[in-house]
């Protein structure tokens, strides 16, 4: 009797134990003890999961028990048990026998392939390639002029081949690259991978500057096994390509080989596809001739988070993704709640410029009015998800199913959800659903698979005809575009989207515009939908960024309190010689759009800061940046001199979200140079290394050490993280 007590009293302790959920946390790295950021975590047998952060690490929820499963492209899946620790920490292995493929002979050595065994992979190149920069610029109404007319071939390998790293010194066709394969452990800098092109050795920069439409295909093997073809200098790993036109062949022996490979990894895919809007920067603008700046706010963050994912890949960043705005707008500024009966706050500054002691930089910054959840109307979501073959890859539909989770988690009773997605065609899986049913709606996201076309216009049609079927007046009626932006049936021309979304927003239905992915990342199309449609544009590459996007700025992202929001700042002649707005060269207003209501500018969001810097050269300053101008001759300027103690008057106008006439708030500051705040020193920081990205002419030689040194002044109390992070990406970019 004892011992069926003792089993029973055993058993039952057992089951408690592996019951008992707890929090487990810790630091992956890789092989050389470096942090290995986006280790994927799953408990096994489940669909619960998480991702390792920039510094590698995690924290999850699991019980007693449970399996978690660690796994990251080129290394070995690890399995790990949950038990009494609630730390879990290790370096992963590479995994060598994961990539079998083994080609090329060495230099005309011919080496037998069952002698040889390393990992190697085959990445067969498109002819299918574009620009980083093409459409129009909104400024010039030209096409852009970019003159790399194709991408960087060794730049394009970064993210295909596991443990390929890219180093680049400059940026541009004709830089000085650096290629490694990881597990490489020399401290020298000798440890380049060996380049060969048709046989004969070749430099790294021979490789940057060949034109991919005339590569056949590319071997990479991997470690010191390349000195099994090489000998020593190919210790380090080798790069082997063979172009078109090229008269070395390999031999049919290792084609054979090659051929019979089951386990080898081909990449075959479109790289380097992405799309940007030409920027041409904001010139001095000479206050005599032009005191008015008129432009309208952006809230949209994609900008930031992209180039995040570029510095974190190792790739060159073009400078016409680099919307320093946006950069700005990324992060949230100790502005004060509003007080009166406007939906936000003004607030400005102004220091001596800190890469420039001879001009002023002036911040301006507006708070939007900050609603709890349960403050917000009932809402009307409809979620717009590309499921065609472009998102199919892990960082795509995978990723926008589990982001789209987060938001469905915060959703209330009184809240609907429709899904609509579209591919070849357009349809609805999900008819409006009460946000109290979150499984049905979790259930639909997970029953998602990627392939066919792109008919994007068809998914939008379809998406605004059930959200205006399903309206709810006084309510929060959008629709949620989650995309690569690769619309490719159908409208797929950013003009001929911005004519479909500009008819649709007529409706009163918001637009929320989400992008995924990288490689044919298409931001001038999502930045013209976002734009046009009453909406905002993120970019998602990380879970910690859905996380941002539908945790924390949820209200933001989901509800607008006010809209067509315009700025027009006003110079004094007496105080300033000459101005230019730092970056919102797509936002750009005519002056007298300032009093027309009907045209458009952007949106604010509940709990949204936006902060615009000008630099402002003051009178009696010399600078080279000042430009002559003629004398009129038949126009007189005359300057007021009552407004001596004034160096320019901010007017605001915007509507209510469903309002049609405008209302407008004035802001005078002063001609009064105060020490930097905290933040100022962060926005400036931020703007200036924007700059250096576009390789801005304004940037009076400083590097990035200046952007490190502004931005630890200006970290403040970074709760969140994010300020430390961008010192980090700095800090990294520094060191390519």
């Amino acid at each position: 009797m004892k011992t069926i007590t003792l089993a029973l009293f055993v058993m039952l302790f057992s089951m408690q134990i592996f019951s008992q959920e707890k929090t487990i946390s810790g630091t992956i790295s890789d092989e050389n003890g470096l942090p290995l950021p986006g280790v994927n975590i799953i408990i096994k047998s489940t669909t619960n999961g998480t991702q390792t952060d920039f510094e590698g690490n995690y924290e999850i929820k699991a019980n007693v028990g449970d399996v978690l499963s660690y796994s990251f492209l080129g290394y070995k899946t690890v399995e790990k048990t949950v038990g009494v620790a609630s730390n879990i920490s290790f370096a992963m292995v590479v995994d060598s026998d994961a990539l079998e493929e083994v080609v090329v002979t060495a230099l005309g050595i011919q080496r037998k392939p069952s002698n040889l065994a390393f990992s190697s992979h085959s990445v067969k190149m498109n002819s299918n390639t574009s620009n980083y920069s093409r459409g129009y610029s909104k400024r010039s109404n030209r096409k852009s002029k970019n003159k790399n007319s194709y991408p960087n071939i060794a730049q394009s390998l970064s993210g295909k081949v596991s443990g390929l790293q890219i180093n680049s010194t400059n940026r541009g066709i004709n830089q000085s690259t650096r290629i490694q394969l990881r597990g490489s452990r020399a401290i020298t800098q000798n440890n380049q991978a060996l380049i060969v092109i048709d046989g004969k050795i070749a430099t790294s920069e021979e490789l940057a500057n060949l034109n991919p439409k005339k590569i056949k295909d590319v071997n990479v093997v991997k470690g010191a096994n390349g000195a099994a073809l090489y000998g020593s200098q190919g210790a380090n790993g080798a790069i082997i390509v063979q172009t078109k036109s090229g008269k070395w062949k390999m031999p049919k022996e290792l084609k054979k080989v090659i051929n019979s490979q089951k386990t080898s990894l081909v990449v075959n895919q479109e790289y380097d596809t992405e799309e940007y809007e030409e920027i041409e920067e904001n010139q001095f603008e000479n206050v005599r001739v032009s005191p008015l700046s008129t432009f309208s706010i952006d809230v949209d963050k994609a900008s930031y988070s992209n180039i995040r994912r570029m510095i974190n890949n190792g790739q060159p960043i073009p400078p016409n993704a680099v919307k320093i705005e946006e950069m700005i707008n990324y992060f949230k500024y100790d502005y004060p709640q509003p007080t009166n009966d406007h939906p936000f706050s003004i607030n400005t500054e102004l220091v001596v410029t800190p890469w420039n002691k001879e001009t002023q930089l002036v911040r301006i910054g507006l708070q939007g009015k900050t609603y709890s959840n349960e403050e917000l109307p009932a809402s009307n979501l409809t979620f717009l998800i590309d499921v065609s073959g472009s998102m199919s890859s892990a960082n795509k539909l995978p990723l926008l199913k589990s982001a789209f989770k987060l938001l469905v988690n915060q959703l209330r009773e009184q809240d609907h959800v429709s899904i609509v997605v579209y591919a070849g065609a357009a349809g609805v899986v999900l008819k409006p659903t009460s946000g109290s049913n979150k499984d049905k709606i979790i259930a639909a996201l997970d029953k998602l698979q990627s392939g066919g076309s792109t008919a994007g216009g068809a998914g939008i049609n379809l998406a605004y005809k059930l959200a205006e079927a399903n309206f709810k007046k006084n309510g929060n009626n959008r629709v949620i575009l989650a995309t690569d932006g690769d619309f490719n049936v159908g409208a797929s021309s950013d003009k001929a989207m911005q004519e479909l979304i500009e008819e649709k927003r007529k409706s009163g239905v918001f637009l929320s515009v989400l992008g995924f992915g990288y490689g044919n990342y298409k931001d001038s199309k999502l930045e013209t939908l976002a734009d046009k449609g009453n909406g905002n544009h993120a970019y998602i590459d990380t879970m910690q960024e859905a996380q941002k996007v539908f945790g924390k700025e949820f209200g933001g992202t989901l509800y607008t309190i006010a809209k067509d929001v315009k700025l027009q700042i006003e110079f004094n002649p007496t105080k300033v010689e000459a101005y230019r707005l730092i970056g919102y060269e797509n936002r750009l207003l005519a002056d007298e759009d300032f009093v027309d209501d009907t045209k458009d500018a952007g949106e604010l969001g509940s709990g949204h800061t936006v902060t615009a810097l000008y630099e402002v050269i003051p009178v009696d300053t010399k600078s080279d940046y000042l430009k002559s101008i003629p004398d009129l001759k038949y126009t007189k300027t005359q300057i007021s001199a009552d407004y001596e103690d004034e160096l320019f008057t901010v007017k605001f106008r915007y509507k209510e979200p469903d309002g049609n006439k405008s209302i407008e708030m004035v802001h005078v500051q002063t001609d009064k140079v105060s020490k930097a705040s905290v933040d100022m020193y962060f926005a400036s920081a931020v703007a200036l290394f924007g700059m250096q990205l576009r390789n801005s002419e304004f940037c009076n030689s400083t590097n990035y050490s200046t952007v490190l040194e502004l931005a630890e002044k200006g970290r403040g109390n970074d709760s969140s993280g994010y300020r430390s992070e961008f010192i980090r990406l700095v800090s990294s970019y520094n060191n390519l």
